[in-house]
This record gives C-alpha cells, sequence and structure tokens, in this order.
C-alpha cells in the first residue's frame, strides 16, 4: 500500500458515496445541456453554431485544463479543488442565465463551466478512489464512481426537462446553479485529513511522469482512442434532440420533446448498467479488448441508427445501446493508465489523456453545429463518428497492460 493510501483517513464506502454524488451532480446537470439548444438559441435569435461552440469550448478549456488541476490535486489534496470547482459551476449556470449576448454567454458555459468541470468530475474523484482503494478492486470501483455519474444523467434528463417546461429555460439554468453549490458540502466529505503527496518510485517528478506517460506507446494509443470517444458522446448528447426535431416533417411521431428527454434519460439510464459491468468486466478480461468491444459496438449502433427509419421505438433502442457503451470507457481506461504507471500521479495522467477526450467533444459538439448551419443535415458528422469508431477498435487492440518498473532511488 502507498503512503499516501496507509495515511488516508477515507473510507472505500465514502469515496464511492460522496465521490459518486460528486461526479452524479456535475455529469448529470451538463449531460442535460442539449435539452437548452432550441429555446435558447431560438430565443436570442442565434445560429445553433453559437451555442454549439459555447459547449465546444466548454470540453476544451475542461480538457485542457484537467491535466494542471490533477496536478494541483495530486500535490495539495482534491478537496480545496472541488470547491473551487462548485463555486465555478454555480457561477457559470447563473451566468449562462442572465446572459444576452454570445460572448458572455459563452465565457459562463464555456470558461466557468469548463474550469469547474475539471474539478468536480472523473479524475479527481478517481485520484481520491486510488489513494483509499485496494488495487485489486480499483476498477470495480471505478466502474461505480462511473454508474454514479451515469446516474445522474438519467436522474437530470428529466428534472431539467421538467425546469424547461416549467420556468423557462432562464430560471431554470438559475436552479440548476443553486443545484451545482451542493458540490461544496460535498467537496468537505471528500477531504483527506490526513492526506500526503506520496515520495515513493524514486521520487519521480511530475515532469519526469509526464515524459514516462508520453513517451510510452500504450498511452499514446489510449490517447487517440480516447479522441473518439469524446466526438461520439458529446455530439450525441448536445445535437439528438435537435437532430430528432428537424426529420419530425419526415417521421412526426420523434419529435416532440418526450422523444429527445426520453432518449437522453435512457442514455443516463443504461449508462449505469453499462459501467458498472465494465468496472466489473475490467477485473476479469484484458481492458484493451473490452474497449476495442465498445467502440466497435458505438460504430455498429450509430449506423443502424442513421440508416433504418426513425421511430420513437428505433430512437430508444438506440438510445439503450448507446447508453450501456457510453462512459464504460472510463473505467477501463483509467484502470490501465492507474496499471501502467500507478497512482502517484493518477489524478495528473488522467487528466491528460482525458484532454484527448475532450479535443474530440470539441470537435463532435463544435462541427455537429458548424455542419448543420451550412449543410443543413447532420449526416456527415454522423458518418464521422462511424469512422471515428472503427478507428478506435483498432488502435485499443496493441495497448499494453503491463506495469512499468521503475528503479528507486537508494
Amino acid at each position: 500500500m502507498s503512503q499516501a493510501q496507509s495515511k488516508a483517513s477515507l473510507t472505500m464506502k465514502e469515496v464511492l458515496i460522496y465521490g459518486g454524488l460528486m461526479v452524479t451532480l456535475s455529469m448529470g446537470i451538463r449531460h442535460g445541456f442539449g435539452l437548452f439548444n432550441l429555446p435558447i438559441t431560438m430565443a436570442n435569435g442565434w445560429g445553433r453554431e453559437t451555442f454549439a461552440l459555447t459547449i465546444a469550448l466548454q470540453n476544451l478549456i475542461w480538457g485542457a485544463v484537467q491535466p494542471i488541476t490533477g496536478a494541483l490535486a495530486d500535490r495539495y489534496g482534491a478537496f480545496k479543488i472541488m470547491i473551487a470547482g462548485g463555486v465555478l459551476y454555480a457561477l457559470g449556470l447563473a451566468g449562462m442565465a442572465i446572459s444576452t449576448d454570445a460572448l458572455n454567454f459563452t465565457i459562463a458555459g464555456g470558461l466557468f463551466i469548463g474550469l469547474a468541470q475539471t474539478a468536480t468530475t472523473y479524475s479527481v474523484v478517481y485520484g481520491i478512489l486510488g489513494r483509499n482503494v485496494p488495487a485489486d478492486k480499483r476498477v470495480w470501483a471505478m466502474g461505480i464512481a462511473a454508474a454514479a455519474g451515469s446516474f445522474g444523467q438519467f436522474l437530470m434528463i428529466p428534472a431539467e426537462q421538467g425546469l424547461l417546461s416549467a420556468f423557462g429555460a432562464q430560471d431554470a439554468l438559475l436552479l440548476l446553479g443553486l443545484m451545482a453549490s451542493l458540490m461544496i458540502p460535498t467537496a468537505f466529505m471528500l477531504r483527506e485529513k490526513n492526506f500526503v503527496h506520496q515520495h515513493s518510485l524514486g521520487d519521480q517528478t511530475i515532469k519526469e511522469a509526464l515524459k514516462e506517460a508520453i513517451n510510452n506507446p500504450s498511452f499514446r494509443l489510449l490517447t487517440l482512442g480516447y479522441f473518439v470517444c469524446g466526438f461520439q458522446v458529446v455530439f450525441i448528447a448536445v445535437h439528438l434532440a435537435p437532430y430528432l426535431k428537424d426529420l419530425s416533417s419526415i417521421y412526426p411521431s420523434v419529435g416532440t420533446p418526450v422523444v429527445a428527454t426520453t432518449a437522453l434519460a435512457l442514455i443516463g439510464l443504461f449508462n449505469i448498467f453499462g459501467t458498472y459491468s465494465a468496472g466489473i468486466l475490467g477485473q476479469r478480461f484484458p481492458k484493451r479488448y473490452l474497449l476495442s468491444s465498445i467502440y466497435l459496438g458505438r460504430s455498429i449502433a450509430i449506423a443502424a441508427f442513421v440508416l433504418l427509419p426513425l421511430s420513437p421505438t428505433s430512437t430508444y433502442i438506440f438510445a439503450a445501446v448507446m447508453g450501456f457503451l457510453w462512459l464504460s470507457t472510463i473505467p477501463l481506461t483509467n484502470g490501465i493508465v492507474a496499471q501502467i504507471f500507478g497512482v502517484k500521479y493518477l489524478t495528473m495522467l488522467s487528466g491528460l489523456v482525458f484532454f484527448s477526450h475532450q479535443l474530440g467533444s470539441f470537435c463532435g459538439a463544435f462541427l455537429g453545429g458548424y455542419l448543420f448551419d451550412r449543410t443543413g443535415s447532420y449526416l456527415i458528422v454522423w458518418q464521422i463518428a462511424i469512422a471515428l469508431g472503427m478507428f478506435a477498435f483498432l488502435v485499443n487492440l496493441p495497448v499494453q497492460e503491463r506495469a512499468i518498473h521503475r528503479a528507486v532511488n537508494a
């Protein structure tokens, strides 16, 4: 057991409960942003590109800053980082609510919430988990934490649609801001009172850890695959509701808000089972093969959804399948990172590979709006998502899951 693990005061139960609550709030709120796409753009007279750019920047900032936030959490402990994240999340939602011009909206929804998510989502929670959970239960526990985020997605979609219907977009965002403020007391429950920065493994520095990871072929392959994950899930989360609305002239039954809300909720519901299953299976089978299977399954599901006639039933089936495959990549990818490099800089290295995920998220969110505004269709982006899934299927196959052996200074 590492030095930090031996002195940390959190039990596995506490990490799973409060860490799960943190990602439930953070991931749940953001999962419903796609429902605000049309109400906000229509109310302000903006094109969809404006809203898409805000969400794209949010994901890009989240990914770009995540390694820095992770390094700070690894060095000084996570709970202070989480408090700052909760404050920024609440301010960002309030800023989105009161903004009447595109620049302020983008600053609030892109910059503030992007920064907030670096401190309140999986990478930071997994760092706490890695320090407090035995290695033989780590991937399982990561699956539990990811399932909590999935439950948040399932819970918050109907809640956000209800807020939208009852109060309108502006007041709904303000109420979500109040909800986001609950992350602040949750962060205090995750305080590692006896936390100390680890001084093992030859006193490896942050710079040495970064160089080691970047030069590792398996780390680079994981990073490439994670780009695809971000592209697919954020494109679908942001643009599925407008996609269904656009096709209501051909398939009238799919254009109602109920269908889009139900589909996004089903993604969150089946995501619970998918992420939990990934945590279980990741303890028993090679994680690289599980990752490849997930990406292959996504491409097949997207192709069937786009090519077959559209109906509420086909939409719900697509949402259920994609939900099962949605965030099941997270415990597997982070589990491989921990297995190869250990937990000393797990938050930072998870953040580094996550940066690639968020580059993909930026592309998926922005290209969806950009290409729609220019072609009047999402077809090209769906095709890109299918091709990228096949690419990720291939690049994860040669990943090696062996731990690095380092010389320890005398």
